[in-house]
């Protein structure tokens, strides 16, 4: 309840309330021309007061800012030729003109370094955000019906849990030609089971309560309770899960360009660049080849997991009551 600054012309017994205990009501202070000093603070505001105090997470989201306009501003700001190779700048070090030296044929690093961030950071935001929906939806419908529907939709997501998916994926990389969309679909066509089992987990407990009951009461549909009033209150869970799915989703990326059967050149990610500076590590000193990446790649997911966890705690119910 917010607190009232009573006026000087006011006596104290009238600041006695039904209770006794000295708090006015909303009614009370405004018969007596009482003007509350504070508003109570919105769900919104309590989670950002949550999420501010961490520290690691305010640095984090920094990070994150700074990767998005390094990545898609950057290439705006500096200018390199990213699909004709130049020999003449084979493996040249860093210098005023290339501030972070070129690579075996001869592409600015930098420049490199912003375009393979692009591909990373798309693809693991894209497949992260179709892994989540499709869980989410599954599980939230699985959860919602209950009984031999649920207990058979969870059996196929056992299934497709106990497959190794490393294995699966890499396979279907082999089989096709990795371009962004396809690295999209492959990822989150597996990343989706555990967001189902987390979400339809979630719903278990919500299709309990009253607004999903009196749906049901009202003769609306199921698809209606889930999408209208399931979903929405198992939002905070959804999207803590879609920051580690993001971190995750640039992790694989990366491990498959690691393998060698990431994006298809002239295009690159982050982890084929570190890959092709591996080739060159052992015949001399080409640091730059291998830390840019490598830092980069780290940063980002460790970035997107401080969020995740802080996320975590500013959606955590028994926090927004304090």
């Amino acid at each position: 309840m917010a607190m009232i600054t009573p006026p000087a012309d006011v006596p104290p017994e009238a600041l006695q309330g039904p209770d006794a205990g000295g708090v006015l009501t909303a009614t009370e202070a405004a018969k007596l021309g009482v003007e509350p000093t504070q508003k109570p603070r919105g769900m919104l505001r309590r989670s950002w007061e949550v999420f501010a105090e961490n520290k690691l997470a305010l640095a984090s989201l920094g990070i994150v800012l700074f990767m998005v306009l390094f990545t898609f501003v950057g290439p705006l700001i500096y200018h390199t030729n990213q699909v004709n190779t130049n020999l003449a700048t084979y493996l040249c070090k860093p210098s005023a003109k290339h501030l972070l030296g070129c690579n075996e044929v001869g592409y600015d690093e930098l420049g490199r370094l912003m375009v393979g961030g692009q591909t990373s950071l798309e693809v693991g935001v894209a497949a992260a955000v179709v892994a989540v929906m499709i869980g989410t939806l599954y599980g939230a419908i699985s959860g919602f019906i209950g009984g031999a529907v649920d207990s058979l939709m969870m059996r196929i997501v056992d299934a497709g849990l106990a497959i190794p998916y490393i294995m699966v994926i890499i396979i279907l990389s082999v089989i096709y030609h990795p371009n962004p969309a396809i690295m999209i679909l492959i990822i989150a066509a597996f990343y989706w089971l555990g967001v189902a089992r987390l979400v339809r987990g979630e719903t278990l407990t919500l299709r309990t309560r009253e607004y999903v009951q009196a749906v049901k009461v009202v003769g609306g549909s199921g698809l209606r309770a889930v999408i209208r009033h399931v979903v929405p209150n198992a939002i905070g869970t959804i999207i803590v899960q879609a920051t580690f799915a993001v971190a995750d989703s640039i992790l694989i990326l990366s491990g498959l360009g690691f393998l060698g059967l990431g994006i298809t050149a002239p295009a690159t990610d982050w982890g084929s660049m570190l890959s092709g500076g591996l080739t060159y590590l052992q015949g001399g000193n080409y640091w730059w080849l291998i830390y840019p990446p490598g830092i980069a790649i780290i940063l980002t997911c460790i970035a997107f997991n401080f969020i995740g966890d802080a996320l975590r705690d500013a959606f955590e119910t028994r926090l927004q009551r304090r």
